[in-house]
């Protein structure tokens, strides 16, 4: 075999390996409702969307306990991903953790993950709440 051939069948090796997925860029629509009681627990529904076209319309759990008192409201909640490699990668548990102080009209952020996949949430809403809590954000098929 000379240099040719093996340089040519170097080409086609290589070629014949799977590229990497390219992460995605996708986003999360949704609407929450809430309580606490030293336990916290909201549930609510949302559409994630990447840009590959594809959605997912979910179901939205965020429970836990800690020292915390009140109820609220998200509307209009929006959340960008990263990390994800396909859509279903963004459904899970993910990791929380939060110190809230809120009364009326309210704004919130957090940023929540779930192995490599990350979550940045916002939104605003309507609530009273106090307090530090910690658990998880649950994201199932709807």
């Amino acid at each position: 075999m000379n240099i040719r051939h093996l340089i040519v069948a170097s080409a086609l090796s290589l070629a014949a390996l799977p590229a990497a997925a390219a992460d995605l860029s996708c986003s999360l629509s949704f609407s929450m409702t809430g309580w606490s009681a030293i336990y916290k627990h909201s549930t609510g529904t949302g559409t994630v969307r990447c840009s590959n076209g594809q959605t997912l319309p979910v179901k939205i759990e965020a429970k836990g306990g800690g020292l915390t008192f009140g109820k609220s409201r998200i509307d209009n909640g929006t959340g960008r991903f990263a990390g994800v490699r396909s859509i279903r990668d963004v459904l899970g548990g993910y990791a929380t953790g939060e110190a809230n102080a809120a009364a009326g009209k309210a704004a919130k952020a957090q940023v929540v993950t779930k192995g490599p996949v990350s979550l940045a949430l916002a939104g605003k809403g309507e609530g009273v709440e106090l307090g530090i809590s910690f658990g998880s954000f649950i994201i199932s098929e709807r």
